[in-house]
């Protein structure tokens, strides 16, 4: 399926994408540091850290290192968690020290044919902010990981 990303207003930004997979192994892939560690970020890079403490309140850290040793880590706090129907929680960017937090709401929705649309709605601290995320890349590495995603669903359900 096709990753879709749009900028419906000011500071917002949406990813959309629909697995064949059922809502319950969507969830499952995304909040169990076991199956995080198989597909989250790019594939050349290795998974150097991946904390969930999945209850509101508690903290996440999934981050990545280069061959270079360069560290690409994110991190925030659960504040709402509906089991197998929403996350909302904040993000920062640990190597910008001072960063205003991107508030995520990210919603795991049936399909009629058993699949699962997960979307990503994302509010960034200003337009300029995300405008910059998405010109470094941002585009090509969302896609990467929720193909890589797929994957480790398919995995899981054989």
């Amino acid at each position: 399926m096709i990753t879709l990303l749009t900028t419906p207003a000011d500071r917002e930004l949406v990813i959309t994408r629909t697995f064949d997979a059922p809502v319950e192994r969507v969830w499952e892939a995304w909040t169990r540091p076991e199956h995080v560690r198989k597909w989250y970020g790019a594939a050349a890079l290795t998974m150097s850290v991946c904390e969930i403490d999945l209850r509101p309140g508690g903290a996440w850290r999934w981050g990545q290192r280069a061959p270079d040793g360069q560290e690409i880590v994110f991190s925030g706090v659960y504040e709402e968690i509906v089991p197998r129907e929403r996350l909302v929680y904040s993000e920062v960017f640990e190597q910008m020290p001072g960063a205003e937090p991107v508030r995520v709401t990210l919603s795991f929705d049936a399909t009629p044919d058993g699949g699962t649309a997960l979307t990503s709605t994302s509010f960034w601290p200003t337009t300029e902010i995300r405008d910059q995320a998405l010109a470094a890349g941002m585009e090509g590495g969302v896609r990467e990981e929720y193909d890589r995603l797929a994957e480790h669903l398919r995995a899981m359900g054989a």
